[in-house]
């Protein structure tokens, strides 16, 4: 079979121009070529279309092959340049390679044609894989540094949103005889959660979120979601699920999971206005080296794929090149965030997996997921219904940083009939703790100045083992000594949380405490 070749042949002789489109047939090339011989013809060839090479005589009346080859950098074409020439001598052959060219051949020597070809061809894929390369190593440094900064804003802003859902939840609840006082604290409360829901976003994209991972099939989470789905995407898109029997388990959050599934099926909603169709694929993948070296942010090593794809407007390059940024989006003002796309890259590389985008304009857009394949049994989600709020008279120690915090876990737990001790950080809740034999649960952030919760509570430890805690955080943290913590059987609440949700955990604590022996 024919290899597609498209050459732009730069030559005054229509003979010498068919003598070298004849050797590239004889070589195996199917030829599509077109022939210049001015700087205003080749101009019009470069700007209709792209060449895959371009074959040029040195010397031409009234165009030389030295402007040919510079009129063809100019344009950012980096097609092989190869000079055929019956008058080129050394020295203006090396003068040649100097200034751009690939290669040279003698028009009464074409055999050395074909191979240079081939090396050039060769050579020019790889220059522009290196390219390919380089430029998602780029934009992976780009993502991981705006990352850090969404994620800090992110960690800031929920201790503030906390603060602000904890007063209006405790306005709410005691303005019930006051019906208009009650509806403000309900408008207040709503617009702190839709705050929390950016936050929440933003701490996605930089993979601090918090994740409750267990073992789950990626086809029980889309059955799970279909009705929505379909409702949400509309009944002009066909919405059509394919997944695979038999497939392997993961070990993920499933609410993260139907976020991800949510985010991807409304862009691609909207990517199709006047309909089209949806579908949403499962199968398992093994991953090769090969395929890493294509794909930088890739691990070899068994996954499950998931492929949501769409018959929708599609994308060129410079808007994929953008797409998993935050609050980069390409809808009208006010039409949506810009955070869709950036959490479920979040979210997808928090699990250890990442993300392969095939799309062309006009030709729609496939989102291939792949997370790491798992073993062992699904785990159920938890379904218990929630209960309302829990009480008790125990004495809680609660160390946060942050001063509104603080004050709103010390006025509802007491409300609620418990003793609150109240620290402002790890060493002051460490000094109290030792002070107070009457502390039964500890609530510890877990970033806090001098001490961090982790640490704090590993020196409460020394003083009396198996002491209940829970800890609090507004993202995620690496630390060595709370991985412990959660394994041996502490609690962990994301922030921004509402009173009444910390309440039930803080009577779940105390009610599951260890006992000593």
């Amino acid at each position: 079979m024919s290899t597609p070749l498209r050459v732009l042949l730069v030559e005054d002789s229509a003979d010498d121009a068919a003598l070298i489109v004849r050797h590239l047939q004889h070589g195996g090339y199917d030829v599509a070529f077109e022939r210049v011989d001015s700087r205003e013809g080749m101009s019009r060839a470069i700007e209709r279309q792209s060449w895959d090479l371009v074959i040029c005589d040195y010397s031409m009346p009234h165009f030389s092959g030295t402007e040919a080859l510079k009129l063809v950098r100019e344009r950012g074409s980096d097609a092989p340049f190869i000079f055929v020439s019956g008058t080129i001598g050394e020295e203006t052959a090396v003068s040649a390679l100097k200034l751009g060219a690939q290669d040279y051949v003698m028009k009464g020597n074409l055999t050395r044609l074909l191979p240079a070809v081939e090396r050039e061809l060769r050579e020019a894929e790889e220059r522009r894989e290196r390219a390919r390369l380089q430029q998602r190593l780029k934009q992976l440094e780009r993502f991981e540094a705006i990352g850090k900064l969404a994620g800090g804003i992110a960690h800031d802003f929920n201790n503030v949103i906390g603060a602000v859902l904890g007063w209006a939840e405790l306005g709410h609840s005691e303005t019930s005889a006051y019906p208009g006082f009650q509806e403000r604290f309900q408008k207040i409360r709503a617009e702190a959660q839709r705050a929390a829901g950016l936050t929440s976003q933003l701490l996605a994209f930089a993979r601090r979120q918090v994740l409750q991972p267990r073992r789950l099939s990626l086809n029980d989470s889309i059955r799970g979601m279909t009705s929505l789905l379909e409702s949400a995407v509309g009944t002009a898109i066909e919405f059509t699920p394919v997944l695979a029997p038999n497939l392997r388990v993961i070990r993920a959050d499933p609410t993260q999971i139907d976020q991800i599934l949510m985010n991807l099926c409304l862009n691609s909603r909207d990517a199709m206005p006047h309909g089209g169709r949806l579908v949403i694929q499962t199968q398992d993948a093994e991953i090769g080296e090969a395929f890493c070296k294509t794909h930088p942010d890739a691990v070899a090593g068994e996954y499950v794929l998931l492929t949501v794809s769409d018959t929708g407007a599609g994308m060129d390059k410079e808007t994929l090149d953008h797409i998993f940024e935050p609050f980069f989006t390409t809808k009208e003002l006010g039409k949506g965030t810009g955070l869709g796309l950036a959490t479920v890259y979040g979210i997808v590389k928090q699990h250890e997996g990442f993300i392969h985008v095939d799309t062309e304009p006009g030709r729609g857009t496939a989102f291939h997921l792949y997370f790491p394949a798992s073993n062992g049994e699904i785990e159920k989600r938890d379904s218990r219904p929630v209960s309302n709020i829990s009480r008790g008279t125990e004495t809680i120690l609660v160390a946060d940083d942050n001063e509104g915090l603080r004050d709103i876990a010390q006025e509802f737990l007491g409300a609620c009939g418990y003793t609150v001790v109240p620290a402002e950080n790890g060493e002051e809740a460490v000094r109290l703790f030792s002070e107070n034999t009457r502390v039964a649960l500890v609530i510890l952030d877990v970033s806090m100045p001098m001490l961090s919760g982790p640490e704090t509570y590993r020196r409460m430890c020394e003083i009396r083992p198996g002491l209940p805690v829970i800890f609090t955080t507004g993202h995620t943290a690496e630390s060595p000594l709370l991985n412990l913590s959660l394994q041996a059987g502490a609690v962990l609440l994301e922030k921004p949380y509402a009173p009444q949700e910390l309440s039930r955990i803080v009577r779940r604590s105390l009610d599951f405490k260890p006992r000593s022996s």
